[in-house]
């Protein structure tokens, strides 16, 4: 017998994750966009041989992923109030471990707590997809498992590699001030991208995203969507970029390419679909192809812009997602010839279906437009061809959202559905007003976002041009000494472990 009922269960999950929400907004207020450096930072010794330790802390890039993972979670728990009926306590108790592990991945500063927090997610989201999830949910959630798992035990790898080589710490900073022979780094960008493509995902590791994203519960999904795709991305940043700066150019030019397949391809599947999460989960790779666009362009406007559109990403998709669970309560059917004609029964429901979709396609005075215009200002500055191909894909966007929304929104109802599609209640329109108003605060006045992340993204820049040391573990006093090394030679390693 459960000590907690179903009711209490889903009241614990929603006052946990607004709890959550309320420690964390201060932080937008309290950061400081004058700096680079991490803020609300914690350092405690976790392991002593080899040195671990729980360090956390967060720059003008991990500020508005964190801010957003702990904004959509409440969404989610909200979704998730009537449509899971089964196993209620289990779902809720997920979803608050699938909170942690993604705030971690953003805020961890040691190698080890970021793999440990990279790792632990698979667990919770294999659940949420294999138990919560639809007919064919087993193979969904093993086809994620399988994926994402193998570009991960590859991660590892390429941590102990960087361990060794960049003198015995997993201290994330240290390792980013480092500098490594460019054939080996070759290898450990390699095994990165084995692990962050999978993830984001990238063209051709994209296959498993639509098989879990359909068979996914609604909370899933959003999860999916909004926040655990933008941890492939942010790997690329956060690790990639600065630590593996001679490498990340020479494969600039591969990663544009299957950055510009994905925004083209993802397109393409998404004009085919019948089954409405089938298409947003493509537009997701390609809207997703726009962020690794942007982030291998290796300047300013590209860099910002693709750190803006995992935020704006997570906001629009995440909408559209849920706007799809709360029409499948009712009708039962995510097909779109069984939900047409919805403006007239359900006209709430409509016009924000409409906003996230008008939101998706990139038009102007709302958020997608600013990070997909700044992505590709600086693709133009990089290529512009590459520009002029992406291009395509903001066109092709508009064509397979707008003939969704002419199909849903202004069709003829299906009579046998017409009793059942009731207009929004007051949960479903508390799930999706927040969304809505950060669609049109972004996308009318960006700079407060703007400006927390760009010395970050200055100082991610300026680390892959400067004269860099590799940081090597004192003997005796366990500080990290810089020594000056030429990247085309091995590093000798001093010290030993602390």
């Amino acid at each position: 017998m459960s000590f907690v009922t179903e009711s209490t269960a889903r009241w614990i999950a929603l006052v946990a994750t607004l709890a959550d929400l309320c420690v964390a907004l201060p932080l937008w207020w309290l950061f400081d966009p004058q700096t680079s450096q991490m803020q609300f930072t914690e350092h405690v010794a976790w392991i002593t041989s080899p040195p671990i330790y729980y360090s956390l802390g967060l720059d003008g890039i991990s500020l508005p992923l964190v801010l957003m993972t702990v904004g959509i979670m409440p969404l989610c728990v909200l979704a998730s109030w009537n449509a899971v009926t089964t196993r209620v306590q289990g779902f809720m108790a997920m979803v608050l471990v699938m909170e942690t592990t993604m705030v971690g991945v953003f805020v961890a500063l040691d190698f080890v707590l970021f793999y440990v927090f990279w790792e632990a997610m698979l667990i919770p989201m294999y659940l949420l997809i294999g138990v919560w999830g639809g007919a064919n949910r087993l193979y969904a959630a093993i086809k994620f498992f399988l994926y994402t798992l193998a570009g991960s035990m590859l991660l590892l790898v390429a941590i102990l590699v960087l361990y060794y080589y960049g003198g015995h710490t997993f201290d994330i900073l240290a390792l980013s001030q480092g500098t490594y022979p460019a054939s080996l780094q070759t290898w450990i960008f390699l095994a990165f991208f084995a692990a962050f493509a999978v993830k984001v995902p990238m063209f051709p590791f994209h296959t498993w995203l639509p098989d879990a994203h359909v068979e996914a519960p609604t909370a899933g999904s959003v999860i999916l969507a909004s926040i655990l795709l933008k941890m492939g991305a942010y790997g690329f940043l956060r690790f990639s970029l600065p630590m593996l700066p001679d490498a990340s150019r020479m494969f600039t030019p591969v990663m544009v390419v299957l950055s510009i397949i994905a925004i083209i391809y993802g397109a393409y599947m998404a004009l085919a679909q019948v089954d409405l999460k089938k298409l947003i989960a493509y537009s997701s790779v390609s809207h997703m192809g726009f962020v690794t666009l942007g982030l291998f362009v290796l300047n300013q406007q590209g860099i910002e812009g693709a750190v803006l559109q995992m935020v704006n990403h997570g906001i629009t998709t995440g909408g559209l997602f849920l706007c799809v669970g709360i029409i499948y309560e009712r009708t039962h059917s995510r097909l779109i010839a069984d939900n047409v004609g919805l403006a007239s029964p359900m006209p709430q429901y409509a016009t924000l279906l409409v906003i996230f979709a008008l939101s998706s396609l990139g038009l102007p005075g709302t958020n997608s437009f600013v990070g997909e215009f700044l992505v590709l200002v600086g693709t133009f500055s990089w290529s512009k061809i590459a520009t002029a191909v992406a291009s395509l894909g903001i066109i092709l966007a508009a064509t397979y959202l707008l003939w969704m929304v002419q199909r849903v929104v202004f069709g003829v109802p299906t009579p046998h559905h017409l009793p059942k599609l009731r207009d929004l209640n007051p949960r479903e329109l508390a799930t999706l007003v927040p969304l809505v108003l950060l669609i049109f605060w972004i996308g009318l006045y960006p700079n407060p976002l703007m400006s927390r992340m760009h010395q970050s993204v200055t100082n991610t820049i300026a680390s892959m041009s400067r004269e860099k040391v590799a940081p090597t573990a004192h003997p005796s006093a366990g500080v990290i000494t810089p020594l000056l090394v030429d990247s085309e030679e091995p590093l000798e390693i001093q010290g030993g472990s602390r």
